[in-house]
């Protein structure tokens, strides 16, 4: 139970895929604007990362690893998560327009998303404390905590955003420059959490 605990914590604090690794810039600085809109991208980053971990992990462990087949791995596994983006577009556009709306071009981008295929393909080298590769619940479990972390991650940078909307900023750094120093001091502020693993 601590083994899990312990990935869970270290996937949304230490190892946070956006502000550690740089993962899921795209959407981390196209849709954090607003709240709502930055919850819900990350709900359905959260599903699409989920289902694709529920998915390719046997796929990987079952098949491309016992037939020697592992090259193919990162085909295989844009194939499935662009089948789930479909699946979470089509559930959204009948059953939320609101947000779908809201997501705009960014809904499709999940395909794309690096962070989603990165969670997917970090499974499969990262290993526990005891040197060993992840199991299926342990895989979910960092693939959920990374998930989570992203949502963290977008939650703050949207509170960080309305603010900046209504701070005095000189001219020059209106716009893309403060986004960017402002994304770099939330990501130097998750720093301090590199502790925590040790």
């Amino acid at each position: 139970m601590s083994t899990i605990i312990t990935i869970f914590i270290a996937a949304v604090l230490t190892d946070n895929f956006v502000l550690s690794k740089f993962l899921g810039i795209c959407p981390f600085l196209g849709v954090s604007k607003k709240l709502n809109t930055a919850v819900g991208m990350s709900a359905a980053v959260i599903f699409v990362m989920l289902m694709a971990t529920a998915v390719t992990w046997p796929i990987q462990v079952y098949i491309l690893d016992k037939y020697d087949l592992s090259y193919l791995q990162t085909i295989v596994f844009i194939l499935v998560i662009a089948a789930l983006v479909q699946l979470v577009e089509i559930v959204l556009k009948k059953y939320i327009p609101s947000l779908y709306n809201s997501l705009g071009i960014y809904l499709p981008l999940i395909t794309t998303n690096c962070a989603v295929l990165g969670v997917t393909l970090l499974n499969f080298t990262k290993t526990v404390e005891d040197g060993r590769a992840m199991t299926f619940i342990e895989s979910l479990v960092n693939t959920f905590g990374g998930g989570v972390g992203f949502m963290l991650a977008m939650v703050i940078f949207a509170g960080v955003r309305s603010r900046l909307d209504q701070a005095d900023i000189p001219e020059s750094l209106k716009g893309l420059p403060s986004t960017l120093i402002a994304a770099s001091l939330v990501s130097v502020a998750f720093l301090g959490f590199a502790g925590l693993g040790a």
